[in-house]
């Protein structure tokens, strides 16, 4: 996952998110260089709440280790604030890198933490999350993981003391820095011009920070560019307009073309090579045996 981010010649990493092993089975096929287990979309799709900190380390580590079997591209998890202090934290790196994970995201807020775009955001003392990272990057057990420190101080206590905390956060060892939620593209330049690290930019439709294509932003100095709920909205849309089809027709004849096909489905999930180990571990018939 480091030579990934740090070698990076022709653009950002575009890193789509997945709440599941199906979501990054499909971001492996269709070409993306890494995938992204985010907290909201697990929470949603698992448990079917907001993302208000209701995950626990042992449900996202079990969604982990499902990606890490699915697919073979890095897995980059977003930890939360680390499931409490730094003993937890230490705990939540070790359980999630043995689990698969190549990058782990910590954040700044309070617990229970809250969508990075959502009102009502507070974050604890800046050395407090200091010492989050200090056991984070003792407890990884590969230099090749990374830790990815998030800071979300921007919505309640202004754009400069975010910066300052991701300054702080850099000096501390993190790997790649995240300022969430800036307000317009000025304050994008702003951190792009100060923060001497690779830098992690959320683009979420709908919430505080301007959609930019990712070339504009690789040029404002932003290494990596998530999509972090985009196919999981893409799909809960997709579902409404086949279920509401159906709810009023009584059939999916009309909305085929919004489906995957039966083969895509199969081939996405590996039907195929599980049909040769079946035939590989096939017992023989007894009867075509005493035949032979």
């Amino acid at each position: 996952m480091r030579e990934l981010v740090n070698t990076r010649a022709g653009g950002p990493l575009l890193l789509p998110g997945a709440a599941d092993a199906l979501a990054a089975r499909v971001i492996q096929a269709l070409g993306f260089e890494a995938v992204y287990l985010t907290g909201a979309g697990v929470t949603n799709a698992r448990l079917g709440v907001p993302d208000l900190g209701l995950i626990t380390l042992t449900e996202l580590a079990d969604t982990v280790e499902a990606v890490r079997e699915a697919v073979t591209l890095p897995i980059v998890v977003d930890a939360d604030t680390g499931f409490g202090g730094p003993l937890n934290v230490r705990r939540a790196v070790q359980t999630l890198e043995r689990r698969g994970a190549g990058a782990i995201q910590l954040e700044d807020q309070t617990f229970p933490k809250r969508c990075g775009h959502f009102a009502g955001k507070e974050v604890i003392p800046a050395a407090e999350m200091v010492a989050k990272l200090d056991a984070a990057l003792e407890a990884r057990r590969s230099p090749d993981t990374l830790i990815i420190a998030r800071t979300d101080a921007r919505q309640m206590l202004g754009l400069e003391a975010a910066l300052e905390r991701a300054e702080l956060y850099r000096e501390a060892g993190a790997d790649v820095i995240f300022v969430e939620a800036p307000e317009s593209a000025d304050e994008l330049a702003e951190i792009g011009r100060r923060i001497g690290a690779p830098l992690l930019v959320n683009m979420v439709e709908g919430g505080a920070t301007p959609q930019l294509p990712a070339s504009e932003l690789s040029a404002l100095g932003f290494t990596v560019v998530l999509y972090a709920n985009a196919a999981l909205r893409g799909a809960v849309h997709g579902m409404q307009v086949v279920l509401g089809h159906m709810r009023e027709t009584g059939s999916t004849q009309g909305v085929l073309e919004q489906m995957a096909g039966w083969e895509e489905r199969q081939a996405l999930v590996g039907k195929p090579f599980f049909d040769q180990l079946s035939e590989r571990y096939a017992t023989p018939d007894p009867e075509e045996a005493a035949h032979e």
